[in-house]
């Protein structure tokens, strides 16, 4: 039982029914995360607004999935697991080896590896990482600009993390459980 409600577009009055348009236009649906986020439609447009300005960044969506695995196995986020394994799959087209490697905040490719590397350093030391961390990532060709969006990414994933964990917004994707939960 969620500890949230839903709100459901057909029930929602302005400014909520609102901001569930705008989440339907922007992502195609209304996910149950966004329905419950709808109690505050200034939440709901943080949300977007930032997940938006990082679409729009030097990192790819197939990365960008990478890293909400990485950071929602490290939350022990259930919804987002779940969310993240069904659009990296489904959407961002990763294949199961990848999706469970980032799950480790892990990949095949280097760059990657060392893009979810540095975004679990930063996660688990709350901010602050070594240098030896940054120049890891820097040998491995990750940029300034690289860095910066891994931070963004960052937060926004702790913000859904945080939020679904709270809320316990009911799962409507295949369930995939925190490993620490298996």
């Amino acid at each position: 039982m969620s500890t949230l409600s839903k709100v459901e577009p057909a029930d929602a009055t302005e400014p909520v029914a609102e901001v569930l348009a705008e989440v339907k236009k922007a992502l195609g649906a209304v996910p149950n995360m966004a329905k419950t986020m709808a109690h505050s439609p200034a939440l709901v447009r943080g949300w977007l607004a930032l997940s938006g300005a990082l679409s729009a960044g030097v990192i790819p969506a197939p990365v960008r999935e990478q890293l909400a695995l990485a950071t929602a196995e490290y939350n022990d986020c259930e919804y987002c697991l779940s969310a993240h394994s069904f659009i990296g799959s489904k959407v961002a087209k990763l294949d199961p080896d990848e999706i469970e490697r980032a799950r480790h905040a892990d990949s095949a490719d280097p760059h990657v590896a060392a893009l979810l590397a540095l975004s679990d350093a930063i996660a688990r030391g709350r901010g602050i990482v070594e240098d030896a961390a940054l120049e890891t990532a820097r040998a491995a060709g990750v940029t300034d600009a690289e860095i910066a969006e891994v931070v963004g990414n960052l937060a926004l994933n702790i913000l859904t993390n945080y939020f679904n964990i709270l809320a316990d917004t009911d799962n409507e994707f295949p369930l995939v459980t925190p490993l620490a939960h298996a």
